[in-house]
């Protein structure tokens, strides 16, 4: 018994994994603990229902997505806009007045770019 174990210990076996039978038999404690609600100790069956919206609408309809998505495209667009309107209007030596005019027109030309794509995007995932 002595060799085996010295044999065992020279290949690594202080350090081995648990093996399969020796995991089945810690299986039923740590199932014991589970009452099926992530561990919060709820039953499966007292979950809480969805809530509804007015109107009896539970999501948002296909347009209401793809007037989201043209929103969320349109600021992410202005955004990036604001930064390369305002490094190319500065580069070409745009001053005051001007330069409010070519940022805001850079601006809504992204913004307006982007947040047609976006649309569309949401448009194909409806």
């Amino acid at each position: 018994m002595a060799a085996a174990a010295r044999r065992g210990a020279g290949r690594g076996g202080a350090g081995r994994l648990p093996t399969p039978s020796a995991a089945s038999q810690r299986a039923p404690e740590a199932e014991a603990g589970a009452g099926g609600g992530g561990g919060r100790g709820a039953d499966a069956g007292s979950e809480m229902p969805v809530t509804v919206g007015p109107y009896g609408q539970s999501q948002p309809s296909c347009f209401d997505r793809v007037k989201m998505g043209f929103m969320m495209g349109f600021a992410v667009g202005m955004a990036a806009g604001a930064l390369f309107g305002t490094f190319s209007c500065l580069r070409i030596g745009m001053r005051g007045r001007e330069l409010m005019g070519g940022v805001g027109k850079t601006m809504m030309q992204s913004g307006g770019t982007f947040g047609t794509f976006m649309a569309i995007g949401m448009g194909i995932r409806c």
